[in-house]
């Protein structure tokens, strides 16, 4: 057992013991392909990785299976019902690069619009699931339950499923961000932050990131623009609220505006798109 992710160490176990199998999430599989390439090294008896917590990115899959020579299966799933959709080993690569696999056995699984009505092959909408695993509620929180009376649970998700019975993750109906496989809390940390008492306005949105998939971002504005707030400050306030150190933000960015609809909502699909040009224009600037 490592007490942290160690990739080398890992590869020499793989060496040492002739794995053949594992299991991890995406930024793992990640590492492990960028060291194996970067040493010039090989896994020859590494065969399968099952790659969980996250729609896994096509590239990421091909990358893998390009310099470690393994077969990726892409599992997804959520703590509310467990694992739903699986590739298999002997899916072509159009499906093991570009879905996030088909149902398991016992799972029943549908594409609806808002009116709860089935969508056609290859159109997005909600995804919903039906199986004997589903949770039975969140504990004090019934309100929160998404199952209706026949049993389908709206998962939240944006999805769409080919004709083979395919899906694929196109997006959240909510805006958590995913960062290594893990979901980052972003109300909780939301209401925390306001807390603060020199912090206005804030939201925490999702930037892209190679290794983990998502990171997260805490735009701000501050109350006293004359009192500034520093990254390592924003850090040490939340630890002081015992947030978990995987939930902590690791971008701040403070702006004098922040763009929200008429009856005052934060418009976190402006703020993405605003933040990922800012970061572009500001690596553009550096290199």
């Amino acid at each position: 057992m490592f007490p942290s992710w160690d990739v080398a160490k890992a590869v020499d176990l793989i060496h040492q013991h002739q794995v053949n199998f594992t299991m991890a999430s995406t930024p793992f599989l990640n590492d492990l392909s960028n060291t194996v390439a970067e040493q010039h090294d090989k896994v020859d008896s590494l065969k399968i990785f099952l790659c969980a917590g996250a729609p896994i990115p096509g590239p990421l899959v091909q990358k893998a299976r390009e310099i470690l020579g393994v077969k990726v299966i892409s599992a997804w799933g959520m703590t509310e019902c467990g694992a739903v959709t699986l590739t298999r080993p002997e899916d072509e690569d159009e499906h093991s690069f570009n879905t996030d696999g088909i149902a398991l056995p016992g799972v029943e699984i549908k594409i609806v619009d808002k009116k709860g009505q089935t969508k056609a092959v290859n159109e997005s909408g909600r995804l919903m699931i039906r199986t004997c695993s589903n949770f039975g509620g969140y504990l004090k929180r019934p309100h929160l339950n998404d199952t209706d009376a026949e049993g389908w649970f709206d998962t939240g998700d944006i999805a769409y499923q080919d004709e083979q019975g395919y899906i694929r993750i196109c997006g959240r109906k909510k805006d958590v961000i995913i960062r290594g496989g893990e979901n980052i809390p972003v109300a909780e940390i939301e209401s925390l932050l306001y807390k603060h008492p020199n912090i206005a306005t804030v939201a925490l949105v999702a930037y892209a990131d190679e290794r983990m998939g998502e990171r997260a971002c805490a735009i701000i504005k501050l109350k006293d623009p004359s009192h500034p707030l520093s990254f390592n400050e924003l850090v040490d306030f939340l630890k002081t609220h015992n947030l978990a150190m995987q939930y902590l933000p690791e971008r701040l960015e403070i702006w004098e505006d922040i763009p929200m609809t008429p009856s005052g909502k934060i418009q976190k699909f402006k703020l993405r798109e605003l933040l990922a040009q800012h970061i572009a224009s500001t690596t553009v600037e550096a290199n």
